[in-house]
């Protein structure tokens, strides 16, 4: 194989990728004996042991959750955003990874957010909304996952949400790579329905002020009835975008879609103050970020 070093990396990097699952290496050594006449005998072992010793791809070993570890393959360019993709098939990057690519924060994120959707159900939005049980939702502690992949010092978090086909994700191109992720309409939804994924809700309002005159408003509207949420997430959004200062005219479109309920910024705020514009709860001291 030392004759064919270099068409054995030409070939890893017509690719264009930078993470490669084992799957991937086979496919890889199989192109390799029919288009560069790499001798049949070459087992998978030998192949990956020449590709990382050669330095063309290194192997690494991701902790997934319960402790179960998987191989990866990847070039010197590879980047964690990769990475996080690579760990689930049709996942795509979302929340505070989603506000750092679309350069709506110049804070490095420590911790990757990958997301893929469930299989379609019937019924998916069957719960009857009731003062009372926005409430006590909004008074419990907020959820979060406890799917987490690790490598290294990087947090992978494996998050899981309804089927909305893909709605609002598109692709990202990052230094020829090309990523899907939410747009910046989805993100900004996302984040403000769970703000724990993006550093809480006064990363959530800044990203909001940096999107300001990057955002559609009304393709964030149509996104939003698309994803069918029960809780009435236009009211936070609203807020946001009041406090983001964004025009008069934007915030009446949130406003038509009907304000009916007392709703929450946040889970289980001790100290809070109300907008009677919202009819939203949110944490005292967010207007001190004005």
């Amino acid at each position: 194989m030392e004759s064919l070093k270099g068409p054995i990396a030409s070939l890893v990097k017509e690719e264009k990728k930078n993470v490669f699952l084992l799957a991937d290496i086979r496919r890889l050594l199989t192109k390799g004996n029919y288009l560069l006449g790499l001798p049949g005998r070459v087992t998978i072992k030998e192949f990956i042991e020449f590709l990382d010793a050669k330095k063309i791809l290194h192997e690494i070993a991701v902790t997934l959750p319960l402790e179960k570890k998987v191989a990866r393959y990847q070039t010197a360019n590879a980047n964690a955003f990769e990475l996080a993709l690579s760990l689930k098939g049709n996942s795509y990057l979302s929340h505070y990874s989603a506000v750092f690519l679309h350069g709506l924060t110049d804070n490095l994120p420590k911790t990757i957010y990958a997301n893929t959707e469930l299989k379609m159900t019937r019924n998916m939005n069957s719960l009857k909304l009731e003062q009372d049980s926005i409430d006590t939702a909004f008074n419990r502690n907020i959820r979060q996952s406890n799917q987490i992949a690790r490598y290294e010092d990087l947090e992978i978090f494996l998050l899981n949400s309804k089927n909305v086909d893909h709605a609002g994700v598109k692709e990202f191109d990052l230094n020829g790579v090309k990523l899907q992720v939410t747009d910046i309409e989805r993100t900004l939804i996302d984040i403000t329905v769970r703000p724990n994924y993006a550093g809480g809700v006064y990363e959530v309002l800044n990203a909001y002020i940096a999107a300001k005159n990057k955002v559609s408003v009304n393709r964030l509207v149509a996104t939003l009835k698309k994803l069918d949420y029960t809780y009435p997430y236009h009211q936070a959004i609203g807020f946001y975008m009041e406090k983001a200062g964004y025009d008069e005219k934007v915030l009446r479109l949130l406003e038509n879609l009907e304000i009916k309920y007392k709703f929450y910024l946040t889970y289980k705020m001790q100290l809070k103050e109300y907008s009677k514009r919202w009819k939203l709860f949110y944490p005292r001291g967010l207007d001190l970020i004005d």
